[in-house]
């Protein structure tokens, strides 16, 4: 016999995932976004149209590669704009604008990051990997999005060790200072899809092994 409490869990819907949360055009407001979408175990970010955020400073200190403009990615977390861009504000400090994070690289974090008409702009990270993007283990996946004018050791552009989507992007006038001024693949996979990759130097992209051709 089914007892009223059973027939009242069967007669409830599931609950539902929450909806794309709102992100106000700010820095604080992104980062406060981010570390969110991290403790919720992910989340969908809708970032505010025609807007740049502008990072003044590191909200993450990085493993050895070095700090992060925004809080690691160790979580699910989609970001979408409309002419939205994130940029390291002149005069900072050097940073890369993101760090994603997977079990290769933290046995805690399943970092997944999907960016969605988005541009960044002015990461930097030294001597370190991935001046727009470190994706350390994880996930990244581009679409309508653009990644320019950023500088690192190892992909100025773009640093990946396991896999990198990149559709209908660009990336471009990024610079490293050893090899892969727009991708440097140091393992995984890099697949790119009507997605030009240009004016970067010393070349477009390069991988270890040097699998990945100039593209």
């Amino acid at each position: 016999m089914i007892s009223a409490l059973a027939l009242c869990a069967l007669a409830t819907p599931p609950a539902q995932a929450a909806g794309p949360i709102p992100v106000a055009c700010s820095e604080n407001a992104l980062v406060d976004a981010v570390n969110g979408a991290n403790a919720a175990g992910g989340g969908s970010l809708n970032l505010a149209p025609f807007c740049t955020y502008t990072l003044t400073s590191a909200h993450s200190a990085g493993g050895a590669g070095g700090p992060a403009g925004l809080p690691n990615i160790t979580t699910p977390i989609s970001m979408t704009g409309l002419v939205t861009e994130i940029v390291r504000a002149p005069g900072a400090a050097p940073f890369r604008i993101f760090e994603v994070d997977g079990p290769s690289h933290d046995p805690a974090a399943h970092g997944q990051l999907t960016l969605n008409t988005l541009t960044l702009t002015r990461g930097d990270a030294g001597l370190g990997v991935g001046g727009g993007i470190a994706n350390l283990g994880g996930i990244v996946n581009l679409t309508a999005s653009s990644i320019r004018d950023s500088a690192a050791s190892y992909g100025g552009g773009i640093y990946s060790d396991t896999s990198l989507v990149v559709g209908a992007s660009t990336v471009h006038d990024n610079t490293a200072t050893v090899a892969g001024g727009g991708i440097y693949k140091n393992a995984g996979s890099v697949l790119l899809l009507v997605s030009p990759v240009t004016s970067n130097s010393p070349s477009n992209c390069a991988a270890t092994p040097p699998l990945l051709p100039d593209c």
